[in-house]
């Protein structure tokens, strides 16, 4: 038996794809030492630790990659975002940096003068808060755009404005009444002003032609051209059915290049069930199991569903956009089939609401890991906070949104419920689960914006310069983790995604700096290098043109 074992070829070993060496890799595993090198094998880490260490899985084939002493991370997960809408935003109007009414009715009719007559004008994103918080009003454009709809949203995308041609072709006018959990702005003649919020603007939707198929697949590959420049390798996309066939598109295709979770809507559970059962949750580069529900609107159209009214009109509590027996039930035909939740919560009262909800349905079905999640999590009651570390909720929270919204927010619920607002701080020394996201379109898809907004909580104004609401900062590193091993537990991914470990998949971004040691008032500045998916680049700076980032000033 020996001599036969000696005369046998001896097995080849293994060597890596791909070596990366000359930075510094942060693996993102808690309590683990920065690492000096990384290697892959098959869109996997093979080894990561020192340098000479993982150099002896180098061959004649291995491809080295050197940083230059920049900081490699693993790729960061977007726990939010409107991955489509976003990619046709980037087609569309853009209204975000509109800072005058002046300004606002000018793109909108040069968009109107490139576009063929009867072409629907849309996306837009705008803010009325540039300009001092007077809404828009469809006699602002409607001299501009005679022959063409418009249908232009609000960045948080719970308010819209409609031309008089949108409003014609939806049917809607003086006559026609409020939607429950919506608002159909009126005059002082009562006649609708072209806004609408929330559940009123189904009334516009539902006229508005459905983007083609070879449309949609160009907003797929401009998101994940736009969102690889920030280093985002994993998107948790919020949306629809009809979105799902576009990914599942791409995947056939072999055209994804960002991995892509895709929630459904929260009142099609029985559809998920039985389309789970009969196929899967899919893959690492498409899958599906995530539920998404809505509780209220947004704080900046005064939608948001708080116990207190709002402090700048004391007529005013926000709207509950979906009825309380309809989410129970959805929640509970969920969780009873194994699927994950997530539910939007803005106000304080819609959280406290939606943590009813969770620990009703956890008492009544029992133990399991069903990782509930809130969406925004925003606007926090003190004693709410503990609660989702005790009911297992992970907070999927956006930080840009806190020096976005904090310009103004003070005005809106006064200073003391400001105290509790993007309260990362709080929920982490609470011991709850925080993942990161954009929300994108409705915020930059840049995951070092974000921590920048969480670390120094300086918003977009300037006139926080040591933050809004400085108590709730928390660390360049936490907020990396947030973005990264968090995100990760909050799709059930984690092992895989989120972490630079053996066996992980080796999705990573190169920094030009490592955000721990940078000034916090620079963490805006820092560049991404190179971003990784599966071992593949899907960007390179050297080699692609500077795009503008959205940093905080």
């Amino acid at each position: 038996m020996l001599g036969l074992a000696a005369c046998a070829p001896m097995a080849r070993p293994r060597t890596a794809d791909l070596l990366v060496v000359g930075g510094m890799v942060w693996t993102g595993a808690p309590g683990a030492p920065d690492a000096e090198a990384l290697a892959v094998r098959e869109g996997r880490v093979l080894a990561v630790g020192r340098r000479a260490e993982v150099e002896r899985w180098r061959g004649p084939a291995t491809v080295v990659l050197h940083v230059g002493g920049g900081f490699v991370a693993p790729g960061f997960i977007d726990s939010h975002v409107h991955f489509l809408a976003g990619g046709l935003a980037l087609l569309s109007v853009q209204l975000r940096d509109a800072r005058t009414p002046e300004a606002f009715v000018a793109r909108i009719r040069d968009a109107a003068r490139r576009l063929p007559p009867g072409t629907w004008i849309l996306g837009g994103d705008w803010d009325h808060t540039q300009w001092g918080g007077r809404l828009p009003d469809r006699a602002w454009i409607d001299s501009v755009t005679p022959q063409h709809p418009v249908w232009v949203r609000r960045l948080d995308g719970h308010m819209a404005l409609a031309n008089s041609l949108a409003l014609r072709r939806a049917g809607i006018d003086r006559a026609t009444p409020d939607v429950p959990g919506g608002e159909i702005v009126r005059d002082g003649r009562g006649e609708p002003t072209g806004v609408l919020k929330d559940n009123a603007m189904a009334l516009v939707d539902r006229v508005v032609p459905e983007p083609t198929a070879a449309q949609l697949d160009q907003a797929l590959e401009a998101a994940m051209t736009h969102v690889a420049r920030f280093g985002v390798t994993t998107v948790v996309h919020m949306g629809t059915w009809e979105d799902v066939a576009v990914f599942r598109r791409a995947r056939a295709a072999g055209r994804l290049r960002t991995r892509v979770v895709a929630a459904v809507p929260l009142a099609t559970w029985a559809r998920l069930r039985d389309t789970v059962a009969a196929h899967g949750l899919g893959d690492d580069w498409l899958r599906l199991g995530l539920l998404k529900g809505f509780a209220d609107g947004s704080l900046g159209s005064h939608t948001a569903l708080f116990h207190e009214p709002y402090t700048d009109d004391p007529r005013a509590r926000g709207l509950q956009v979906t009825p309380t027996d309809s989410l129970y039930a959805w929640i509970l035909g969920a969780d009873r089939a194994g699927l994950q939740v997530a539910v939007h919560a803005i106000g304080d009262a819609a959280n406290t609401l939606v943590l009813d909800l969770f620990a009703r349905i956890a008492r009544e079905h029992g133990p399991r890991d069903r990782r509930f999640r809130i969406e925004h999590a925003q606007h926090l009651r003190p004693s709410d906070i503990p609660r989702f570390a005790a009911l297992g909720v992970i907070a999927s929270a956006q930080p840009y949104h806190a020096i976005d919204d904090g310009r103004w927010a003070d005005s809106v619920i006064g200073p003391e419920r400001a105290q509790t607002t993007y309260a990362f701080r709080s929920l982490l020394d609470a011991g709850a689960r925080l993942a990161f996201g954009s929300d994108w379109f409705v915020a930059p898809p840049d995951p070092l914006a974000g921590v920048y907004a969480a670390v120094t909580r300086r918003t977009l104004d300037g006139r926080h310069p040591e933050g809004w609401v400085p108590s709730q900062k928390i660390s360049a590193e936490e907020a990396l983790a947030a973005y990264t091993r968090e995100a990760a537990y909050a799709i059930f991914a984690d092992g895989r995604l989120g972490v630079l470990r053996p066996g992980a998949w080796a999705d990573f971004v190169v920094l030009e700096a490592d955000p721990r040691r940078v000034p916090p008032d620079r963490l805006g500045e820092v560049r991404v290098r190179r971003t990784v998916v599966g071992g593949r680049t899907v960007y390179d700076a050297a080699e692609a043109s500077a795009e503008p980032r959205s940093p905080p000033p």
